[in-house]
Protein backbone atom coordinates (compact mmCIF):
# COMPACT_ATOMS: atom_id res chain seq x y z
CA UNK A 1 0.00 0.00 0.00
CA UNK A 2 2.94 2.39 0.76
CA UNK A 3 4.65 1.53 -2.29
CA UNK A 4 1.46 2.56 -4.04
CA UNK A 5 0.75 5.76 -2.35
CA UNK A 6 4.45 6.88 -3.11
CA UNK A 7 4.13 5.80 -7.10
CA UNK A 8 1.08 7.87 -6.66
CA UNK A 9 2.74 10.83 -5.72
CA UNK A 10 5.64 10.72 -8.25
CA UNK A 11 2.80 10.72 -10.65
CA UNK A 12 1.37 13.78 -9.33
CA UNK A 13 4.36 15.70 -9.33
CA UNK A 14 5.28 14.60 -12.86
CA UNK A 15 2.48 15.86 -13.66
CA UNK A 16 1.89 18.49 -12.09
CA UNK A 17 5.17 19.49 -13.34
CA UNK A 18 4.47 19.13 -16.66
CA UNK A 19 1.78 21.10 -16.83
CA UNK A 20 3.42 23.84 -15.36
CA UNK A 21 5.82 23.58 -18.22
CA UNK A 22 3.38 23.45 -20.51
CA UNK A 23 1.88 26.76 -19.22
CA UNK A 24 5.48 28.41 -19.47
CA UNK A 25 5.90 27.19 -23.11
CA UNK A 26 2.37 28.79 -24.18
CA UNK A 27 2.91 32.05 -22.36
CA UNK A 28 6.54 31.98 -24.36
CA UNK A 29 4.95 31.42 -27.45
CA UNK A 30 2.36 34.33 -26.39
CA UNK A 31 4.67 36.90 -25.49
CA UNK A 32 7.27 35.69 -28.08
CA UNK A 33 4.35 36.39 -30.61
CA UNK A 34 3.26 39.92 -29.32
CA UNK A 35 6.79 40.96 -29.69
CA UNK A 36 6.99 39.62 -33.18
CA UNK A 37 4.45 41.97 -34.18
CA UNK A 38 5.54 45.08 -32.03
CA UNK A 39 2.83 44.77 -29.60
CA UNK A 40 4.69 44.40 -26.58
CA UNK A 41 8.06 45.73 -25.46
CA UNK A 42 8.81 45.48 -22.21
CA UNK A 43 9.36 43.08 -19.18
CA UNK A 44 6.93 40.14 -17.97
CA UNK A 45 6.92 38.48 -14.95
CA UNK A 46 4.61 35.66 -14.40
CA UNK A 47 4.18 33.85 -10.30
CA UNK A 48 2.18 31.52 -8.79
CA UNK A 49 2.47 30.91 -5.20
CA UNK A 50 5.37 33.33 -4.67
CA UNK A 51 7.36 31.70 -7.15
CA UNK A 52 8.45 33.04 -10.61
CA UNK A 53 6.79 31.17 -13.33
CA UNK A 54 7.57 32.76 -16.47
CA UNK A 55 9.92 36.02 -16.32
CA UNK A 56 11.23 37.73 -19.93
CA UNK A 57 12.50 40.87 -21.48
CA UNK A 58 11.28 41.79 -24.94
CA UNK A 59 12.78 45.03 -27.09
CA UNK A 60 14.77 47.89 -26.08
CA UNK A 61 14.86 50.03 -23.05
CA UNK A 62 16.29 52.87 -25.46
CA UNK A 63 15.92 52.86 -29.14
CA UNK A 64 18.26 55.35 -29.95
CA UNK A 65 21.25 53.02 -28.14
CA UNK A 66 19.96 49.66 -28.85
CA UNK A 67 19.84 49.14 -24.86
CA UNK A 68 17.86 45.81 -24.34
CA UNK A 69 14.81 45.87 -21.56
CA UNK A 70 16.33 43.06 -18.79
CA UNK A 71 15.41 41.75 -16.02
CA UNK A 72 16.75 44.32 -13.85
CA UNK A 73 15.30 47.19 -16.22
CA UNK A 74 12.85 49.93 -14.06
CA UNK A 75 10.01 51.22 -15.32
CA UNK A 76 7.60 54.00 -14.32
CA UNK A 77 4.89 52.28 -12.88
CA UNK A 78 2.18 55.08 -13.32
CA UNK A 79 -1.06 54.73 -11.67
CA UNK A 80 0.08 50.94 -9.78
CA UNK A 81 1.53 53.79 -7.61
CA UNK A 82 -2.26 53.81 -5.78
CA UNK A 83 -2.42 51.30 -4.30
CA UNK A 84 0.93 52.00 -2.47
CA UNK A 85 -0.82 55.18 -1.28
CA UNK A 86 -4.07 53.10 -0.48
CA UNK A 87 -1.42 50.68 1.63
CA UNK A 88 -0.14 53.82 3.36
CA UNK A 89 -3.32 55.26 4.07
CA UNK A 90 -4.65 51.85 5.63
CA UNK A 91 -1.77 51.22 7.98
CA UNK A 92 -2.65 54.40 9.39
CA UNK A 93 -6.28 53.50 10.08
CA UNK A 94 -4.86 50.11 11.76
CA UNK A 95 -2.60 52.26 13.79
CA UNK A 96 -5.67 54.01 14.94
CA UNK A 97 -4.16 57.55 13.33
CA UNK A 98 -7.06 57.92 11.42
CA UNK A 99 -10.91 56.67 10.37
CA UNK A 100 -12.09 55.80 6.87
CA UNK A 101 -15.07 57.96 7.15
CA UNK A 102 -13.21 60.60 8.73
CA UNK A 103 -13.46 64.16 6.58
CA UNK A 104 -10.33 65.07 4.67
CA UNK A 105 -10.73 68.74 6.24
CA UNK A 106 -9.85 67.38 9.48
CA UNK A 107 -6.54 67.09 8.80
CA UNK A 108 -5.71 69.56 5.81
CA UNK A 109 -7.68 72.37 7.56
CA UNK A 110 -7.73 74.51 4.51
CA UNK A 111 -9.42 71.70 2.06
CA UNK A 112 -12.39 73.24 0.66
CA UNK A 113 -14.44 70.71 0.32
CA UNK A 114 -15.41 69.97 4.13
CA UNK A 115 -17.68 66.57 3.39
CA UNK A 116 -15.39 64.54 1.04
CA UNK A 117 -14.00 61.71 3.34
CA UNK A 118 -11.05 59.56 3.37
CA UNK A 119 -13.04 56.26 1.99
CA UNK A 120 -14.20 58.91 -1.50
CA UNK A 121 -10.96 59.48 -1.95
CA UNK A 122 -9.35 56.12 -1.95
CA UNK A 123 -12.40 54.98 -4.49
CA UNK A 124 -12.75 58.00 -6.68
CA UNK A 125 -16.63 58.73 -5.54
CA UNK A 126 -15.48 62.13 -4.50
CA UNK A 127 -16.08 64.24 -7.21
CA UNK A 128 -13.02 66.45 -7.15
CA UNK A 129 -12.66 68.94 -10.04
CA UNK A 130 -9.60 67.65 -12.11
CA UNK A 131 -6.03 68.57 -13.04
CA UNK A 132 -7.03 70.78 -15.78
CA UNK A 133 -10.14 73.39 -14.20
CA UNK A 134 -7.09 73.82 -11.24
CA UNK A 135 -4.40 74.62 -13.17
CA UNK A 136 -5.05 75.28 -17.34
CA UNK A 137 -5.59 78.90 -16.59
CA UNK A 138 -2.75 79.44 -14.48
CA UNK A 139 -0.39 77.67 -16.54
CA UNK A 140 -1.80 79.91 -19.79
CA UNK A 141 -0.94 83.00 -17.72
CA UNK A 142 2.35 81.28 -16.38
CA UNK A 143 3.83 78.87 -18.76
CA UNK A 144 6.59 77.78 -16.94
CA UNK A 145 4.87 77.03 -14.02
CA UNK A 146 5.38 73.06 -11.99
CA UNK A 147 3.36 72.31 -9.41
CA UNK A 148 3.78 70.14 -6.81
CA UNK A 149 0.43 68.83 -4.04
CA UNK A 150 1.14 71.79 -1.90
CA UNK A 151 -0.28 73.36 -4.58
CA UNK A 152 -3.46 71.35 -5.10
CA UNK A 153 -5.73 73.38 -2.29
CA UNK A 154 -4.92 76.76 -2.89
CA UNK A 155 -5.39 76.20 -6.44
CA UNK A 156 -9.12 74.81 -5.37
CA UNK A 157 -9.33 77.98 -3.48
CA UNK A 158 -8.49 80.30 -6.26
CA UNK A 159 -10.15 78.70 -8.93
CA UNK A 160 -13.32 78.74 -7.01
CA UNK A 161 -13.92 75.27 -7.83
CA UNK A 162 -16.83 72.91 -6.98
CA UNK A 163 -17.37 69.57 -7.00
CA UNK A 164 -18.20 67.55 -10.08
CA UNK A 165 -21.13 65.77 -8.32
CA UNK A 166 -22.31 65.49 -4.73
CA UNK A 167 -19.54 63.23 -2.74
CA UNK A 168 -20.49 59.24 -3.06
CA UNK A 169 -23.34 59.38 -5.48
CA UNK A 170 -20.93 58.63 -8.99
CA UNK A 171 -17.23 57.47 -9.84
CA UNK A 172 -14.95 60.00 -11.27
CA UNK A 173 -11.28 57.98 -11.81
CA UNK A 174 -9.20 61.32 -10.59
CA UNK A 175 -5.19 61.39 -9.58
CA UNK A 176 -5.90 64.87 -7.29
CA UNK A 177 -7.74 62.30 -4.91
CA UNK A 178 -4.68 60.60 -4.49
CA UNK A 179 -2.64 63.49 -4.17
CA UNK A 180 -4.52 64.35 -1.67
CA UNK A 181 -4.09 61.03 0.05
CA UNK A 182 0.04 61.82 0.12
CA UNK A 183 -0.72 65.51 1.73
CA UNK A 184 -2.97 63.12 4.29
CA UNK A 185 -0.24 60.78 4.90
CA UNK A 186 2.32 63.69 5.25
CA UNK A 187 0.13 65.68 7.74
CA UNK A 188 -0.38 62.05 10.29
CA UNK A 189 2.86 60.43 10.20
CA UNK A 190 4.93 63.72 9.88
CA UNK A 191 7.19 62.15 7.22
CA UNK A 192 7.70 63.09 3.77
CA UNK A 193 4.80 60.81 1.19
CA UNK A 194 8.39 59.25 -0.06
CA UNK A 195 9.33 58.77 3.19
CA UNK A 196 7.04 57.11 4.62
CA UNK A 197 6.79 54.87 2.13
CA UNK A 198 10.54 53.78 2.17
CA UNK A 199 10.00 53.82 5.60
CA UNK A 200 6.49 51.13 5.91
CA UNK A 201 6.44 49.67 2.99
CA UNK A 202 9.68 49.49 0.46
CA UNK A 203 11.67 48.17 3.68
CA UNK A 204 9.82 46.05 4.93
CA UNK A 205 8.80 44.09 1.73
CA UNK A 206 12.40 44.31 0.76
CA UNK A 207 12.53 46.64 -2.58
CA UNK A 208 15.20 48.20 -2.53
CA UNK A 209 15.01 49.01 -6.61
CA UNK A 210 11.63 51.21 -5.57
CA UNK A 211 11.68 55.19 -5.42
CA UNK A 212 9.66 58.20 -6.27
CA UNK A 213 10.66 59.71 -9.43
CA UNK A 214 11.24 63.53 -11.01
CA UNK A 215 8.59 63.53 -13.58
CA UNK A 216 8.85 59.71 -13.89
CA UNK A 217 12.55 59.67 -14.01
CA UNK A 218 15.46 59.52 -11.57
CA UNK A 219 19.20 58.91 -11.93
CA UNK A 220 19.16 54.52 -12.90
CA UNK A 221 21.20 53.31 -15.49
CA UNK A 222 18.60 50.69 -16.00
CA UNK A 223 15.51 52.80 -16.56
CA UNK A 224 14.04 51.94 -19.38
CA UNK A 225 13.01 54.83 -22.10
CA UNK A 226 9.62 55.75 -22.73
CA UNK A 227 8.23 55.43 -26.67
CA UNK A 228 5.44 56.02 -28.97
CA UNK A 229 4.89 54.89 -32.31
CA UNK A 230 6.06 58.18 -34.53
CA UNK A 231 2.60 57.70 -36.99
CA UNK A 232 0.26 54.85 -37.73
CA UNK A 233 1.80 54.77 -41.61
CA UNK A 234 5.40 54.09 -39.46
CA UNK A 235 6.99 51.78 -37.27
CA UNK A 236 9.49 54.60 -36.21
CA UNK A 237 9.78 55.35 -32.64
CA UNK A 238 9.45 58.84 -31.15
CA UNK A 239 10.33 59.81 -27.26
CA UNK A 240 7.11 60.35 -25.63
CA UNK A 241 8.90 63.31 -24.15
CA UNK A 242 9.00 65.19 -27.36
CA UNK A 243 5.39 64.75 -28.06
CA UNK A 244 4.21 68.27 -27.76
CA UNK A 245 0.59 66.93 -26.39
CA UNK A 246 2.26 65.22 -23.71
CA UNK A 247 4.95 68.17 -22.80
CA UNK A 248 1.99 69.53 -20.24
CA UNK A 249 3.05 66.49 -17.85
CA UNK A 250 6.00 68.84 -17.47
CA UNK A 251 4.11 71.14 -15.13
CA UNK A 252 2.80 68.71 -12.99
CA UNK A 253 5.25 67.05 -10.15
CA UNK A 254 2.86 65.82 -7.90
CA UNK A 255 3.00 62.62 -5.43
CA UNK A 256 0.71 59.88 -4.49
CA UNK A 257 -1.09 59.35 -8.18
CA UNK A 258 1.61 57.73 -10.29
CA UNK A 259 5.07 58.74 -9.44
CA UNK A 260 7.00 55.61 -8.52
CA UNK A 261 9.87 53.72 -10.25
CA UNK A 262 10.06 50.22 -10.06
CA UNK A 263 11.10 46.85 -11.07
CA UNK A 264 9.25 43.70 -11.80
CA UNK A 265 10.84 42.01 -9.19
CA UNK A 266 10.62 44.24 -6.59
CA UNK A 267 6.24 43.99 -7.22
CA UNK A 268 6.43 40.51 -6.75
CA UNK A 269 8.09 41.22 -3.14
CA UNK A 270 5.11 44.02 -2.92
CA UNK A 271 3.04 41.12 -3.69
CA UNK A 272 4.09 38.95 -1.68
CA UNK A 273 4.23 41.26 1.04
CA UNK A 274 0.92 41.86 0.72
CA UNK A 275 0.15 37.84 0.95
CA UNK A 276 1.90 37.34 3.90
CA UNK A 277 0.47 40.07 5.72
CA UNK A 278 3.68 41.58 6.42
CA UNK A 279 2.70 45.26 5.43
CA UNK A 280 -1.81 44.76 6.19
CA UNK A 281 -3.80 42.52 8.19
CA UNK A 282 -5.76 39.91 6.00
CA UNK A 283 -9.01 41.52 7.28
CA UNK A 284 -8.18 45.38 6.17
CA UNK A 285 -7.18 44.10 2.11
CA UNK A 286 -10.61 42.13 2.10
CA UNK A 287 -11.65 45.55 2.59
CA UNK A 288 -9.54 46.82 0.16
CA UNK A 289 -10.55 44.46 -2.38
CA UNK A 290 -14.56 45.18 -1.94
CA UNK A 291 -15.70 47.13 -4.36
CA UNK A 292 -16.97 50.94 -2.82
CA UNK A 293 -21.24 51.14 -3.20
CA UNK A 294 -22.52 54.73 -4.29
CA UNK A 295 -24.98 56.28 -2.33
CA UNK A 296 -27.56 54.53 -4.61
CA UNK A 297 -26.39 51.20 -3.18
CA UNK A 298 -24.76 50.52 -6.63
CA UNK A 299 -21.34 48.84 -7.56
CA UNK A 300 -19.07 51.90 -9.00
CA UNK A 301 -18.59 51.64 -12.78
CA UNK A 302 -14.98 50.48 -12.42
CA UNK A 303 -15.84 48.24 -9.33
CA UNK A 304 -13.54 50.26 -7.60
CA UNK A 305 -12.24 49.04 -4.03
CA UNK A 306 -9.64 51.21 -1.71
CA UNK A 307 -7.16 51.39 -4.39
CA UNK A 308 -7.58 48.42 -6.20
CA UNK A 309 -9.98 47.72 -8.99
CA UNK A 310 -12.10 44.53 -8.58
CA UNK A 311 -13.71 42.16 -11.10
CA UNK A 312 -16.87 40.15 -10.04
CA UNK A 313 -15.91 36.27 -9.50
CA UNK A 314 -14.93 34.37 -12.64
CA UNK A 315 -14.19 30.44 -12.60
CA UNK A 316 -10.30 31.61 -12.42
CA UNK A 317 -11.02 33.26 -9.05
CA UNK A 318 -11.13 36.40 -6.96
CA UNK A 319 -9.30 39.06 -9.09
CA UNK A 320 -8.01 42.45 -7.48
CA UNK A 321 -5.57 44.76 -10.53
CA UNK A 322 -4.40 48.12 -11.38
CA UNK A 323 -3.04 49.01 -14.13
CA UNK A 324 -1.61 52.25 -14.89
CA UNK A 325 -0.75 54.70 -18.28
CA UNK A 326 1.84 57.35 -19.17
CA UNK A 327 2.80 59.47 -22.02
CA UNK A 328 5.00 56.13 -24.07
CA UNK A 329 4.30 53.57 -20.92
CA UNK A 330 1.83 50.82 -19.80
CA UNK A 331 1.31 49.11 -16.75
CA UNK A 332 0.02 46.16 -15.20
CA UNK A 333 -0.20 44.30 -11.59
CA UNK A 334 -2.75 41.47 -12.04
CA UNK A 335 -3.23 38.77 -8.54
CA UNK A 336 -6.15 36.37 -8.85
CA UNK A 337 -5.92 36.29 -4.94
CA UNK A 338 -7.90 32.90 -5.16
CA UNK A 339 -4.92 30.77 -6.76
CA UNK A 340 -2.23 33.28 -5.57
CA UNK A 341 -1.46 34.15 -9.19
CA UNK A 342 0.67 37.31 -10.14
CA UNK A 343 1.37 38.73 -13.37
CA UNK A 344 3.00 41.67 -13.56
CA UNK A 345 3.47 43.50 -17.04
CA UNK A 346 6.00 46.59 -18.07
CA UNK A 347 5.59 47.88 -21.41
CA UNK A 348 7.23 50.89 -22.75
CA UNK A 349 6.03 51.67 -26.38
CA UNK A 350 2.72 52.30 -24.91
CA UNK A 351 0.94 49.11 -26.10
CA UNK A 352 -2.28 48.00 -24.24
CA UNK A 353 -1.38 45.71 -21.52
CA UNK A 354 -5.10 44.91 -20.41
CA UNK A 355 -5.95 42.51 -22.78
CA UNK A 356 -2.59 41.18 -22.58
CA UNK A 357 -2.72 40.41 -19.18
CA UNK A 358 -6.18 39.17 -19.22
CA UNK A 359 -4.97 36.79 -22.04
CA UNK A 360 -1.98 35.40 -19.76
CA UNK A 361 -4.38 34.97 -17.28
CA UNK A 362 -6.45 32.68 -19.36
CA UNK A 363 -3.58 30.80 -20.07
CA UNK A 364 -1.67 30.08 -16.50
CA UNK A 365 -5.41 28.65 -15.42
CA UNK A 366 -4.82 26.62 -18.83
CA UNK A 367 -7.59 28.27 -21.27
CA UNK A 368 -6.74 28.65 -24.59
CA UNK A 369 -6.32 31.97 -26.44
CA UNK A 370 -6.01 33.02 -29.86
CA UNK A 371 -2.38 33.65 -31.72
CA UNK A 372 -2.15 37.67 -31.75
CA UNK A 373 -2.33 38.79 -35.25
CA UNK A 374 -0.87 41.68 -36.75
CA UNK A 375 -2.24 45.07 -37.14
CA UNK A 376 -3.42 45.05 -40.93
CA UNK A 377 -3.98 48.95 -40.27
CA UNK A 378 -0.24 49.50 -39.88
CA UNK A 379 0.59 47.45 -42.90
CA UNK A 380 -1.40 48.82 -44.93
CA UNK A 381 -0.68 52.41 -44.24
CA UNK A 382 3.29 51.76 -44.28
CA UNK A 383 2.44 50.42 -47.72
CA UNK A 384 0.17 53.36 -48.80
CA UNK A 385 2.18 55.75 -47.35
CA UNK A 386 5.33 54.62 -48.89
CA UNK A 387 4.50 53.05 -52.30
CA UNK A 388 1.50 55.14 -52.84
CA UNK A 389 -2.67 54.26 -53.39
CA UNK A 390 -2.32 51.36 -55.89
CA UNK A 391 0.26 49.43 -53.74
CA UNK A 392 -1.76 50.26 -50.70
CA UNK A 393 -5.02 48.78 -52.06
CA UNK A 394 -2.89 45.63 -53.20
CA UNK A 395 -1.69 45.28 -49.97
CA UNK A 396 -5.20 46.03 -47.96
CA UNK A 397 -6.39 43.28 -50.41
CA UNK A 398 -3.75 40.46 -49.75
CA UNK A 399 -4.61 41.08 -46.11
CA UNK A 400 -7.84 40.84 -46.50
CA UNK A 401 -7.48 37.61 -47.59
CA UNK A 402 -5.07 36.47 -44.43
CA UNK A 403 -7.63 36.44 -41.36
CA UNK A 404 -5.48 33.76 -40.24
CA UNK A 405 -2.56 36.61 -39.48
CA UNK A 406 -3.80 40.24 -39.61
CA UNK A 407 -6.66 41.78 -38.08
CA UNK A 408 -8.49 44.81 -39.08
CA UNK A 409 -9.84 47.34 -37.11
CA UNK A 410 -12.13 50.30 -38.04
CA UNK A 411 -10.73 52.32 -35.60
CA UNK A 412 -7.03 52.19 -36.75
CA UNK A 413 -7.80 52.68 -40.57
CA UNK A 414 -9.78 56.05 -39.39
CA UNK A 415 -6.76 57.16 -37.00
CA UNK A 416 -4.98 56.55 -40.10
CA UNK A 417 -7.09 58.52 -42.21
CA UNK A 418 -6.42 61.41 -39.85
CA UNK A 419 -2.74 60.67 -39.42
CA UNK A 420 -2.23 61.03 -43.10
CA UNK A 421 -4.93 64.09 -43.62
CA UNK A 422 -2.51 66.11 -41.31
CA UNK A 423 0.87 65.18 -42.46
CA UNK A 424 -0.21 66.65 -45.69
CA UNK A 425 -0.91 63.14 -47.27
CA UNK A 426 -4.08 64.12 -48.22
CA UNK A 427 -4.81 61.81 -51.25
CA UNK A 428 -3.09 58.87 -49.07
CA UNK A 429 -5.77 60.34 -46.38
CA UNK A 430 -8.83 60.25 -48.99
CA UNK A 431 -8.36 56.63 -49.71
CA UNK A 432 -7.89 55.30 -45.73
CA UNK A 433 -11.21 56.76 -45.52
CA UNK A 434 -12.61 55.61 -48.67
CA UNK A 435 -11.32 51.63 -47.50
CA UNK A 436 -13.11 52.31 -44.31
CA UNK A 437 -16.30 53.00 -45.52
CA UNK A 438 -15.87 49.87 -47.86
CA UNK A 439 -14.60 47.33 -45.57
CA UNK A 440 -17.21 48.59 -42.51
CA UNK A 441 -20.43 49.23 -44.72
CA UNK A 442 -22.80 49.48 -41.22
CA UNK A 443 -20.63 52.23 -39.84
CA UNK A 444 -21.81 55.25 -39.37
CA UNK A 445 -18.57 57.19 -38.56
CA UNK A 446 -16.48 55.69 -41.85
CA UNK A 447 -18.91 57.71 -43.98
CA UNK A 448 -19.24 60.43 -41.73
CA UNK A 449 -14.74 61.07 -41.98
CA UNK A 450 -14.66 60.01 -45.56
CA UNK A 451 -17.93 62.69 -45.57
CA UNK A 452 -15.16 65.34 -44.29
CA UNK A 453 -12.29 64.53 -46.55
CA UNK A 454 -14.19 65.00 -49.65
CA UNK A 455 -15.51 68.16 -48.44
CA UNK A 456 -11.81 68.86 -47.62
CA UNK A 457 -10.74 68.21 -51.57
CA UNK A 458 -13.79 70.58 -52.58
CA UNK A 459 -16.09 67.01 -54.07
CA UNK A 460 -19.25 68.51 -52.36
CA UNK A 461 -21.62 65.73 -54.08
CA UNK A 462 -20.11 62.56 -52.68
CA UNK A 463 -19.80 64.85 -49.42
CA UNK A 464 -23.27 64.91 -49.55
CA UNK A 465 -24.17 61.30 -50.12
CA UNK A 466 -21.77 60.23 -47.22
CA UNK A 467 -23.09 62.15 -45.05
CA UNK A 468 -26.27 61.22 -45.89
CA UNK A 469 -25.33 58.11 -45.54
CA UNK A 470 -23.97 58.81 -42.28
CA UNK A 471 -27.01 60.10 -41.21
CA UNK A 472 -29.01 57.30 -42.46
CA UNK A 473 -26.81 54.65 -40.45
CA UNK A 474 -27.12 57.25 -37.11
CA UNK A 475 -29.89 59.50 -36.57
CA UNK A 476 -27.87 60.98 -33.81
CA UNK A 477 -25.25 62.28 -35.69
CA UNK A 478 -25.96 65.80 -35.16
CA UNK A 479 -22.45 66.96 -35.99
CA UNK A 480 -22.96 65.38 -39.75
CA UNK A 481 -26.69 66.98 -39.80
CA UNK A 482 -24.95 70.69 -39.17
CA UNK A 483 -22.73 69.66 -41.96
CA UNK A 484 -25.24 68.60 -44.12
CA UNK A 485 -27.45 71.39 -43.67
CA UNK A 486 -24.56 73.65 -44.30
CA UNK A 487 -22.95 72.53 -47.61
CA UNK A 488 -26.39 71.44 -49.08
CA UNK A 489 -27.71 75.40 -49.60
Amino acid sequence: MRKIIVILIVLFISVSNLTAQNIKTELDHYFSALAENKQFNGNVLIAENGKVLYQKSFGYADFSTKRKNASDSSFPIASITKTFTSTAILQLVEKGHLKLEDRAAEYLLDFPFKEVTIKQLLSHTAGLPIYDSLFFPIIAKHPDAVFTNKDLIPAMISQKSTLLFKSGDDFSYNNVNYNILALVIEKISGLSYGAYLEKNIFGPAGMKDTSLSKFFKRVDKNLSERYVVKYPYSEEMQSAETIEEFKVANHFDFQGHGDLISTCEDLLKYDTSLYNGKLLKISTLKQAYTPVLLSNGNDNIQRYGLGWITRENTLMGEIVKHDGGIPGGRTMLLRNLTKHQTIILFDNTANNVIPISDNALTILNGGKVDKPKKSGAKIYGIALAEKGIESGEKTLRKIQKDSLNYYISEGEINSLGYALMFNNKENEAENAFKQNTLLFPSSWNTYDSYGEILLRHGKKQNAIKMYQKSIELNSDNENGKKILEKIAD
